[in-house]
């Protein structure tokens, strides 16, 4: 049957190779025995001997002379132990075809078709000759796309492909356009630079060519060559060739075809050497400053540099603006590129990338996240606020992806071991900003960030609005966190509803800002606050904060604000969190140092958060040693702390006045804590001292409440019944120091406002034209006159100050200040005053400390010590003032 078959099928070829073309039968028949490996070695033998001969024959027929090169080629593919035999066979028939172009063609494409260059020698001058007389549009394309396999000498290649870049038809254009990028592989067989150069030329011309397809081929020839070109430069011309490069393809993102601004970018974002300059410029529409007077491109004069900016001013502003994706995304990938080589660059880039995380396609969405991770990579994001504020809005973009990452997290922002939390990694604090991001954005389907987290996020409350600092202020954002943060309100759970920030619809235009954010600010800095949040808190026995606009001082506001974050900061110290607590304090401190005092009553408020900031700060560092028995590594670290605490206290207590009797009670509370901590650890029991003033504070609150308006606390019955019972015992003062143990424990400070308009006693003291380069002069046992300025804020006639003059612990000389005969009856009193020092000592340079103190009414606590001086205990109103003196040289 094989045979019969063959034998049919070779008639016919020899008659249609002298008559008709193949039929179609004939055809089909002949290659399945020729695909099928069954078919015997005789046969397909027989088949080759019959199609060589046929090949011969077939010169004057072109349609005859495909089928049997197509059937040639089937054969070299299925026996592959045949290929050498026909492509010589091919081959052969190539050159006696010469005479036919479409015939050499088509041979030639067949070789190509069959094996690589390597088995390919076609003679140059044949190649040649039949490019040049090819007429045939389509003949053309195959010689130039088949030239390298056929093993054509490159730079027989070069100069066919850089002729046929003129050709009039855009398909040959482009196809030889694509030969010149192909040989690039072959870049060091080019050692003559005009001939890069040349060819590089070339391209640039066609990146104006009137069909799309050749201006994006051109795009990739300008790149490559391009490359080629700046490395064959010197090295001092290369950033400038670079340069040249660069703009050049920058000529393109705006080209009215998709195609080539996509190609365009791609391209940019592989240009690896540019000046800053440029690069910047490329972020700006308007040319800039520099590019006027600075000349990046060789000999080129100013006006011609600031023409040249003008065509790549705003590049990447254009691309990702572009009203195709496609376009965006390359733009995308190309920032990517440059923002690791530039960090100004990469600076600048981060607002753009913000609003590419906004964009409609999620695949430029995902460019822009591979961007920003890249950026964090190579260190492009320089300061922590750069990072925060990438995670910060792509949350507010993407709740409820930000809201899975989250959930997949959550252990490793929980408190680890002895429930320390882990904010000092910076992965962790990373984590908590795009938490309290996700239930601002819009896209909020069972989104579910636990209130808690919010807590946490308040320890980084300064680094966190530092780098919003944009958007929204730190007050507001201080607010938002507390209201997202269940445990700072209620014991119950809050509503989901009732946590997030109602927000005018009139006022969020939900462009570039975050949709639920309590307070906006909009536009630039000095744009209007917009106080746009409903804070419903439920049922509260105490109210935390008034936000009523109207009545009450924005300072104060804050202040209370400041003081709710408090409690929560202590639930922190009673879960041994005693380290994040403390970071909390410390950023609550950083804060109150960006206000700035507009009057007396709100620089009172300020000093009292600062001071109450202060007492809590020691608490928690006495709590861990005292409560938790954590070991100090200081010797005699607790009663310095309790020391400290002390003194602290005393100035809450009498350096502020028009305390409300609700906040006199609480710092009075404060005190009573501070003196059970001291008589509850076994070393320091024994202190009499104490113990008279917990029992002098206790009355004097029973006194301050004598009604019972207020209802006292359980640790302050506590400590009432605990002093009643050391009382009536009888040894007198005896009792176990585990009692006032036992109480202390469970101490949680009351939710604490300044509902009051509170001023801060406090002075300012001046030595006039004195510092240590310019001492006074004194006479060895002479008495001497120190010339002072003093501004006294808030005291009254009824304070006793006094001036205190140091030279060292053990000597101290007191001065009082009669304030009937040096000031007057305002709030702020300003005078010059005279001290007299009268132990000057036998040497040639000495110092003194001076500072104004105030007797301390409140405790009864006598001064004993001090003859002449103060019978009280002193609160100090300044810092101290060094007062430096040199001795009057004899003549």
């Amino acid at each position: 049957m094989e045979h019969h078959v063959l034998h049919t099928c070779l008639q016919s070829i020899n008659d249609n190779t002298k008559n008709n073309p193949f039929s179609l039968q004939t055809l089909t028949s002949l290659r399945s025995l020729i695909i099928n490996p069954n078919t015997s070695n005789s046969t397909i033998s027989s088949i080759l001997e019959t199609l060589t001969r046929s090949l011969q024959l077939s010169t004057n027929s072109l349609t005859t002379h495909h089928h049997i090169l197509k059937l040639l080629t089937d054969l070299a593919s299925h026996r592959t132990h045949l290929t050498s035999q026909i492509l010589t066979s091919i081959r052969t028939d190539s050159l006696l075809s010469a005479e036919s172009t479409q015939i050499a063609t088509e041979s030639l494409t067949s070789l190509a078709s069959i094996a690589d260059s390597d088995q390919n020698e076609i003679d140059d001058r044949l190649f040649l000759s039949l490019c040049f007389s090819a007429t045939s549009v389509s003949t053309r394309l195959r010689l130039l796309r088949n030239g390298e396999r056929l093993g054509v000498g490159t730079h027989v290649l070069f100069s066919v492909f850089l002729g046929f870049t003129k050709d009039p038809y855009p398909y040959v254009r482009k196809v030889a356009l694509d030969g010149l990028l192909g040989l690039c592989k072959k870049g060091s067989v080019f050692e003559d630079i005009s001939v890069i150069e040349g060819c590089y030329r070339r391209a640039v011309e066609l990146l104006q060519d009137n069909e799309d397809c050749v201006r994006s081929a051109a795009i990739h020839v300008v790149n490559e060559w391009g490359q080629m070109l700046i490395a064959a430069k010197e090295a001092k011309d290369r950033r400038d060739w670079s340069n040249q490069v660069f703009v050049q393809l920058c000529s393109m993102v705006r080209d009215m075809s998709v195609e080539v601004r996509v190609e365009a970018f791609n391209a940019l974002g592989k240009i690896k050497l540019v000046s800053e300059d440029i690069l910047l410029q490329t972020l700006s529409k308007k040319v800039l400053a520099i590019m006027k007077k600075k000349n990046s491109h060789g000999q080129c004069t100013a006006e011609m540099v600031e023409v040249l900016a003008s065509s790549y001013a705003g590049v990447f502003l254009h691309g990702l603006e572009d009203e195709f994706h496609q376009v965006r995304k390359s733009a995308c990938y190309s920032l990517r590129t440059h923002t690791t080589l530039c960090a100004e660059f990469a600076g600048q880039s981060l607002t753009l990338l913000m609003d590419v995380l906004n964009d409609d396609s999620m695949a430029v969405r995902l460019e822009a996240l591979e961007t920003l991770q890249q950026m964090a990579i190579f260190g492009c994001l320089k300061d922590e606020a750069d990072v925060f504020s990438v995670l910060f809005f792509m949350g507010q973009s993407h709740g409820n992806f930000a809201a899975c990452i989250i959930k997949e997290v959550s252990q490793e922002i929980e408190p680890v071991s002895e429930g320390q939390l882990s904010l000092d990694s910076a992965r962790v604090a990373a984590f908590l900003v795009l938490a309290i991001s996700a239930p601002l954005s819009q896209d909020q389907n069972g989104l579910n960030i636990p209130p808690r987290f919010f807590s946490y996020a308040v320890t980084l409350l300064g680094r966190i609005s530092c780098a919003l600092k944009e958007v929204v202020d730190q007050n507001t954002l201080l607010a938002y966190l507390f209201q997202c943060s269940g445990s700072s309100t209620s014991d119950k759970e809050v509503e989901e509803e009732s946590l997030l920030p109602v927000v005018n619809d009139t006022v969020n235009d939900g462009v570039g800002s975050p949709v639920g954010m309590p307070m906006l600010q909009t536009g630039n800095e000095t744009s209007e606050v917009l106080p746009v949040i409903s804070c419903e808190f439920g049922d509260l026995s105490t109210s935390i904060v008034e936000y009523q606009l109207e009545g009450h001082d924005e300072v104060m506001k804050s202040m209370n604000l400041i003081l709710a974050r408090v409690r929560d900061t202590w639930l922190l110290v009673q879960s041994r969190c005693t380290n994040v607590a403390l970071r909390t304090l410390r950023a609550c401190k950083e804060e109150l140092t960006m206000f700035t005092p507009a009057s007396l009553e709100s620089a009172g408020a300020l000093a009292f958060t600062m001071q109450y900031l202060r007492v809590m700060k020691l608490f928690a560092k006495i709590w861990e040693l005292v409560v938790w028995n954590i070991r100090s590594y200081e010797t005699g670290g607790l009663e310095i702390l309790l020391g400290k605490l002390d003194i602290r206290l005393r100035e809450l207590q009498c350096r502020f006045i028009g305390l409300s009797k609700e906040e006199e009670l609480h710092v009075l509370e404060l005190i009573v804590v501070a003196c059970m901590l001291r008589l509850s650890k076994v070393e320091i029991y024994w202190c009499p001292t104490t113990l008279k003033r917990l029992s002098a504070i206790i009355s004097l609150i029973e006194i301050l409440n004598d009604k019972g308006s207020i209802e006292p606390s359980d640790i302050l019955m506590d400590a009432k019944k605990t002093v009643h019972e050391i009382g009536t015992s009888n040894g007198g003062i005896s009792c176990s120091p585990f009692l006032f143990g036992k109480s202390v424990d469970f101490f949680t400070p009351k939710q604490f406002s300044l509902c009051s308009r509170v001023r801060h006693i406090n002075a300012d003291l001046d030595v006039l034209g004195n510092d240590s380069e310019n001492p006074l002069p004194f006479v060895s046992g002479l008495p001497v006159a120190i010339p002072l300025d003093i501004t006294l804020y808030n005291v009254v006639s009824e304070n006793r100050l006094w001036l205190t003059i140091a030279m060292s612990q053990e000597s101290t000389q007191f001065v009082f200040l009669d304030l009937n005969v040096l000031a007057g009856c305002n709030e702020v009193k300003k005078f010059t005053f005279i001290a007299p020092f009268y132990r000057t000592p036998k040497a040639g340079l000495f110092t003194l400390r001076m500072c104004i103190g105030m007797e301390c009414f409140v405790e009864d606590c006598h001064f004993a010590k001090c003859c002449g001086g103060p019978k009280r205990e002193l609160v100090y109103l300044c810092p101290e003032k060094d007062v430096h003196f040199c001795l009057v040289q004899k003549d």
